[in-house]
């Protein structure tokens, strides 16, 4: 139920959380960040001089109704 999955999708630590939909929904592209977003599974990516805007990261919330994109 959508109680159970908001929970679930607040709760988990990802980048991207899902409820109905597919995985195929994560690429820059789809996300309005070009399509040449490269993947990092670091926690901190940043290399050199760091900012605040590096310390903070986005977490994608796609919700959907089955699209497989």
């Amino acid at each position: 139920n959508e109680a159970n999955a908001s929970h679930f999708m607040n709760s988990v630590d990802a980048a991207a959380v899902y409820h109905n939909a597919s995985t195929r929904f994560t690429d820059g592209g789809q996300f309005g960040l070009g399509g040449e977003l490269a993947i990092s599974t670091d926690k901190l990516h940043q290399r050199g001089p760091i900012g605040l805007q590096h310390l903070v990261t986005n977490k994608w919330y796609i919700k959907g109704k089955g699209q497989i994109r």
